[in-house]
């Protein structure tokens, strides 16, 4: 499967516009974007997975490339997912690792909500840690559960050599994912303060 060759035909104007009382009574007006699909009774729409798999030769981040239209390029970033009806951040983690990536995993740290881009957007996630036991036999040869519609390719990047690997990416052309670079960035700032 050849990601490069997907393209946007076709951009509709989907923005909203909110009015409102600046802190000094003035008032103003916002353009945003609004997910439409966050569950009833849910105050998360989705959760990011981050995944490190503890191999022989050392830790490494789980992660995929996948067409993304609103930017038009192929995106650098963690498995994610839309929660479900009575599904928890932690459950939904723990779906969508195994229907994307194929791997069986355990949910074992959730974030606080985060919002991705609270300037422009209100989608918000949990961004989840979950633990691959590759000894486990399902984790041997894992196979991907992808939804119509999905073309998702998984790779892993060695986390000694992740802020480079990142780096390298987005010289090739490839756009990061915010959470992805972010914990890029963490590293970088670890490696620096000797954290």
């Amino acid at each position: 499967m050849d990601l490069a060759k997907a393209k946007v035909e076709e951009v509709k104007d989907l923005i909203q516009k909110v009015f409102y009382k600046d802190p000094n009574g003035k008032s103003r007006d916002w353009e945003f974007a609004s997910r439409q699909t966050r569950v009833e009774g849910s105050d998360v729409d989705g959760v990011g997975i981050l995944a490190i798999l503890e191999k022989p030769s050392g830790p490494e981040i789980l992660l995929q490339r996948q067409f993304r239209p609103p930017v038009n390029g192929v995106v650098i970033e963690f498995p994610a997912g839309l929660l479900d009806k009575d599904e928890t951040p932690e459950e939904c983690a723990e779906r969508e690792l195994l229907e994307e990536t194929g791997y069986v995993g355990k949910a074992f740290h959730s974030s606080p909500i985060m919002f991705c881009d609270p300037g422009f957007c209100n989608t918000n996630l949990k961004l989840v840690q979950v633990s691959i036991d590759l000894t486990d036999p399902r984790n041997i040869n894992p196979n991907q559960q992808l939804e119509d519609g999905e073309f998702i390719e998984n790779f892993t990047v060695p986390l000694k050599a992740f802020p480079e690997k990142m780096d390298e990416f987005a010289n090739d052309g490839y756009i990061l994912d915010a959470r992805v670079q972010n914990i890029a960035a963490g590293i970088i700032v670890a490696r620096k303060y000797s954290l």
